[in-house]
């Protein structure tokens, strides 16, 4: 059984703006967990020396060589299943290899894309959906140099039955699927299925974050497993169907499977792997699907040799229990958890009751019989950066941030504007009261969000 390894490099820099004509930075807000702000960052509440090999960033799927210190170069398409995570990332993460690097940035920023791509304008005919059709979307956000071809828009719906003004319909698009071209291919040394997950946006996707409840995952027909748990709120975002609707939208998760198995059977007899990277709540639909695919068997080639699945997550929530990471550790799922150590998210759920909790008793090793159900456990390897600023905690949270350390680790300067907690556990807690509805699932998602925000400031 693989074992996770806790890996620390965090990220030394100094203050500084970074110059137009040292290079061109991105400014976006995405899935900010925030308050309004201002420029620079502070040191952060630790410091450490930085292991990053900062190498120059090119456009997604061009990286695909890096010299190393004997004077060869090391292709991807040699040591794409050590970066996949093959063999848990060991001697990858610390110091942080240059290729792993390239391609944790790669696939941030086709998360990214779903943020780019994501009309919030309440007034366009494609509110809460894609802006784009499929074959331009990559185009439209920059990534027309990517390599990969949108073969499906993904969208789900939260089972939560509760009235919501100005968002009455909660079924949004959350993702796509997309697959490496031919040139592409030949570069990363595989056919790579890559399904991409945003964030958290809108009202439903808030309410069924904060539900914070185990409940058994139940995926697998034919193995009931009732102690593999994951929390109700991800879940119901994967699970549930929309079929009062006009249009009857399937689930994410079938959606998503069926997607997959037809892209499996398309490319038959090639090397293939199955990626799937998600910023916040992405990264919870994004082990889920992960755990999904490999219960099923969905990932066994007809040779019987299992197709890599690895999951790139940004910022990601804890989302099961102890027995649902020892299932996804014995189905060979790998994670790769990039993590903020500021970052309140990546300390969701289970702010008490998680894979430390054992410390709390004396020291002691003891096991309660409760715990592998009981208790919220993070999957996977963990590569921690650690940023901060007292001026302005938006970035704690935002994936531009953490992508934008990735690229420039020694000098950044960043400007954003932030999402304020208080206010919109209030407003949560004013719309439920207004629409005359019951008020405890809203007030625990408020207590939720508020207590999360408070233990981040003291």
């Amino acid at each position: 059984m693989a074992s996770k390894a806790l890996m620390k490099p965090t990220l030394n820099f100094k203050h500084g703006t970074l110059k137009n004509n040292e290079a061109q930075v991105q400014l976006h807000s995405f899935g900010q967990v925030c308050f309004p702000g201002k420029n620079g960052f502070s040191s952060s509440r630790k410091s450490a020396v930085v292991s990053v090999v900062t190498t120059k960033t090119a456009s997604p799927a061009t990286v695909v060589a890096v010299p190393v210190k004997t004077g060869s170069t090391v292709l991807l398409s040699q040591k794409w299943r050590e970066i996949q995570g093959l063999n848990n990332w060991e001697s990858l993460v610390e110091p942080l290899h240059p290729l792993l690097r390239n391609e944790i940035i790669r696939y941030g920023e086709f998360v990214a894309a779903c943020y780019k791509a994501f009309d919030l304008d309440s007034n366009s005919k494609r509110y809460l959906n894609c802006k784009y059709g499929k074959k331009n979307m990559l185009k439209e956000v920059g990534m027309d140099d990517s390599g990969y071809e949108v073969t499906k828009y993904i969208y789900a719906t939260p089972d939560v039955n509760i009235p919501i003004q100005n968002d009455a319909a909660p079924g949004r698009w959350i993702g796509y699927v997309a697959v490496s071209s031919d040139e592409v291919t030949k570069q990363l040394g595989r056919r790579d299925m890559l399904v991409t997950f945003r964030g958290t946006v809108t009202n439903h996707e808030w309410v069924a974050n904060f539900m914070s409840s185990l409940t058994p995952a139940r995926l697998d027909p034919l193995h009931d497993r009732p102690d593999v748990k994951v929390e109700s709120g991800f879940l119901s975002l994967y699970t549930s169907e929309e079929a009062e609707t006009k249009f009857g939208l399937e689930s994410c998760r079938q959606q998503l499977l069926s997607e997959v198995s037809r892209l499996i059977n398309k490319y038959k007899g090639e090397e293939l792997s199955i990626t799937l990277a998600g910023h916040s709540m992405g990264s919870a639909l994004a082990l889920l699907l992960a755990y999904d695919i490999s219960e099923l068997g969905l990932n066994k080639a007809d040779d019987h040799r299992k197709i890599p699945v690895t999951v790139f997550s940004f910022g990601g929530p804890r989302v099961g229990n102890l027995s649902f990471k020892q299932r996804c550790e014995q189905l060979g799922v790998k994670v790769l958890r990039i993590v903020n150590v500021n970052d309140p998210i990546t300390k969701l759920p289970g702010v008490l009751f998680n894979e430390n909790f054992r410390g709390f008793i004396g020291g002691s090793r003891y096991e309660f019989p409760w715990f592998a159900c009981s208790c919220y456990v993070h999957v996977g390897v963990e590569l921690v950066l650690d940023f901060f600023n007292v001026q302005n905690p938006s970035c704690v949270h935002d994936l531009e941030t953490y992508i934008n350390l990735l690229k420039w680790p020694q000098r950044l300067g960043i400007q954003k504007e932030g999402f304020d907690w208080m206010n919109k556990a209030r407003d949560l807690l004013t719309s439920a009261q207004s629409l005359n509805i019951n008020l405890m699932l809203w007030k625990d998602v408020a207590i939720n969000m508020v207590n999360m925000v408070q233990s981040q400031r003291t």
